[in-house]
């Protein structure tokens, strides 16, 4: 099997990327807007404990406090006592992220804090030490605990990874003894800081990459952007040199567009098997149930046949599809009803089979008496969907539609393949999309449209409207001037105007704002108007606002 990774990196955006046999596996984001905090550490104060449900609640300074189980509070080791007997109200303590938060959920945390390396999982407060299962080899696993049972480091555990497999033992010294310094300078800051503060922040996603992906069964790693070719060598060189010869830069390894587009077929609910069958994928929040159905599929011999050939033919799409959305949690699997004993012990044979390509731990329970294969899944990270997805404005939460920054970055993909196409022919680019969306285009005082205009040498007019969808964009080039200028504003410095005044202003709540064909009018002393008509006069026009004062009401 051939395995890739790769990384396309915008200014909005760096995506990782594994495919193997040039399909597309998994695949990770990290946008500047959205923060990730699983593995993050904290010095938290409590804010509540909860006896009834053996549980706290941290502030760790975010938006919502975290939940501490109780078993995540004990201290190693130590024998079974209540949450209030661990914990109270105020007091300072230090966390790690085991989980992001969900929906209306916090963050989810715990006491047991662990550095992963690139070869070890340094544990402190523990005095075990394992090495990974996935290492089939019993002699080189026993030559690896052997090595590091031999390394000094007082008070802690450790968890030989996978990727230690054939290093030297200077190599596994060099990891545990970084993880140990670098346990040192978390204790260092816990004492100076404040609760809450964060006190330790996990790998930026290309690092993280390195450190947990990039192993000896990738073959290549490729990446668009110069920058980030330089960071990954230097990265390298710090761990293994000779994986220096499988990192390349290229702009056409893989089209970006090719790449948003299979991420975004990973979100839709069916999934169609070569065959003809096809699995239908249900992602609710307490867990996700996922249904195989023959489909167009009509077999070549008896039903029984047809059905186990349908079933095994799923699984490896099956454990595709968990690892690209990235499901977590409690997951159901219901194959097409099997009567031969044996085909059902081979389903769930080939099922656990296929599960070890998959690096997050995942446990197989088995059949129930209903026929349904259940298995958990270690839920770390948010899923796909709920990364690129939220909830439908249109449908009242029964649907979904791609979020206004993946439309806007969507439309950002449009815009720089149009301006490639025209090149020096257009003067500008014209972009209608709903308001919401625009406004991400914009940015803030108009800083990210200015930034996409520099990268492509052409005026953008973004014009939002109420009568577009909110995934609907339409882009076109613009090779008049004239009727640029028309464009550029819909109103005029002086002219008067009837309008509905639609909200208050965001950042000076006495004013008012009004939209003409999505450009936002600023209306001073207007704030008490919202919901009502009123007769304006334009006062200033600049290029995605202008300001005015009412002379009616």
């Amino acid at each position: 099997m051939r395995k890739e990774i790769y990384i396309p990196v915008t200014r909005e955006e760096t995506k990782a990327a594994v495919l193997e046999n040039s399909k597309l596996v998994e695949v990770y984001l990290d946008r500047s807007f959205q923060k990730r905090l699983a593995g993050n550490i904290y010095k938290g104060k409590v804010a509540n404990v909860l006896p009834g449900m053996q549980a706290a609640f941290v502030n760790l300074g975010l938006e919502r406090n975290a939940f501490l189980y109780v078993e995540d509070a004990r201290p190693n080791n130590s024998k079974a006592l209540p949450i209030q007997n661990m914990v109270h109200e105020g007091q300072d303590i230090i966390v790690q992220v085991v989980k992001e938060p969900f929906g209306t959920k916090g963050a989810r945390v715990t006491t047991h804090l662990n550095f992963p390396g690139r070869y070890v999982v340094f544990m402190p407060g523990f005095n075990s030490i394992g090495v990974s299962r996935r290492i089939k080899s019993e002699k080189e696993r026993e030559r690896l605990k052997k090595i590091a049972e031999g390394v000094s480091v007082p008070d802690c555990g450790l968890i030989v990874r996978t990727a230690a497999e054939g290093i030297k033992p200077d190599e596994l010294n060099k990891d545990i003894q970084e993880l140990y310094r670098l346990w040192g300078l978390v204790k260092k800051k816990s004492v100076h800081k404040s609760a809450p503060a964060l006190i330790h922040q996990e790998l930026e996603l290309v690092s993280w990459v390195l450190r947990d992906l990039f192993g000896e069964d990738v073959d290549r790693l490729t990446t668009n952007d110069s920058d980030t070719y330089e960071k990954i060598l230097e990265l390298v060189s710090t761990f293994d040199s000779h994986y220096s010869n499988r990192v390349f830069l290229s702009t056409d390894e893989v089209d970006p567009g090719e790449l948003d587009q299979e991420v975004y077929k990973a979100l839709r609910p069916k999934v169609w098997l070569k065959s003809g069958g096809y699995l239908v994928l249900d992602e609710a929040e307490a867990l996700t149930v996922i249904d195989v159905n023959t489909g167009k599929y009509t077999g070549v011999k008896n039903f029984a046949e047809t059905i186990f050939r349908t079933n095994i033919e799923a699984i490896p799409e099956i454990v595709r599809q968990i690892r690209l959305r990235n499901l977590g949690g409690i997951i159901v699997i219901d194959f097409i009803d099997m009567e031969l004993a044996e085909h059902r012990s081979e389903v769930v044979r080939q099922l656990e089979e296929e599960l070890r390509k998959d690096k997050t731990r995942t446990c197989v329970l088995g059949l129930t008496q209903l026929g349904l294969v259940e298995l958990t899944r270690k839920k770390v990270r948010p899923s796909l969907s709920s990364l690129i997805e939220r909830a439908c404005p249109y449908c009242e939460g029964t649907g979904k539609v791609l979020s206004e920054e993946t439309v806007s970055m969507q439309a950002c993909s449009e815009i720089r393949s149009l301006a490639d196409r025209v090149g020096k022919n257009a003067e500008g680019i014209l972009v209608e999309v709903h308001p919401t969306v625009a406004a991400f285009l914009i940015g803030g005082g108009g800083s990210h449209l200015r930034e996409l205009e520099k990268e492509i040498g052409k005026k953008i007019i973004i014009k939002g409207s109420d009568n577009h969808h909110q995934e609907d964009v339409q882009v076109r080039a613009l090779y008049d001037k004239e009727e640029i200028d028309t464009l550029s504003a819909p109103v005029k410095v002086g002219e008067i105007l009837d309008v509905e005044v639609e909200e208050i202003h965001a950042t000076n709540p006495k004013d008012g704002i009004a939209r003409i064909q999505g450009y936002i009018i600023d209306i001073e002393e207007a704030s008490d108007l919202v919901g009502k008509q009123a007769t304006i006069k334009v006062e200033k026009v600049y290029r995605t606002c202008a300001r005015a004062r009412v002379i009616g009401k």
